[in-house]
């Protein structure tokens, strides 16, 4: 079953554009990075890693070991800036990796493959 949308899509790409011209303030910030997070699960669908980004949220996706309980196989941490530069392309994932603005333990925890995201 994909994951229940709780952003409509419009306002979730106003909120990423916004981030993008500089002038999200922290609501705004909020719901781009809870829409790019919908997003993410509803291409990357599944429970064997957990995409987060505090204080804003997190996300249960990728197909693999079914995660019930406790902290699952794999897990992505990162600041919102951090997060919504991958989103849109503005950061790498090699160079937030490579700077230790990614926190990534575990399989499957490499986003390179599906990080931009396809927002058109």
């Amino acid at each position: 079953m994909p994951p229940r949308r709780r952003i409509p899509v419009a306002a979730g790409r106003e909120a990423l554009a916004a981030w993008g011209r500089g002038g999200a303030d922290r609501p705004t910030t909020a719901m781009a990075v809870r829409f790019s997070l919908e997003e993410l699960a509803a291409i990357a669908p599944g429970r064997s890693l957990e995409v987060r980004v505090p204080p804003f949220g997190a996300v249960q996706c990728v197909e693999g070991s079914v995660h019930r309980r406790g902290t699952p196989p794999a897990v992505v941490e990162m600041s919102p800036e951090t997060w919504l530069g991958l989103v849109t392309g503005v950061l790498t994932w090699d160079d937030a990796v490579a700077s230790g603005a990614v926190d990534a333990s575990g399989e499957r925890s490499d986003l390179s493959g599906l990080l931009p995201l396809d927002l058109g």
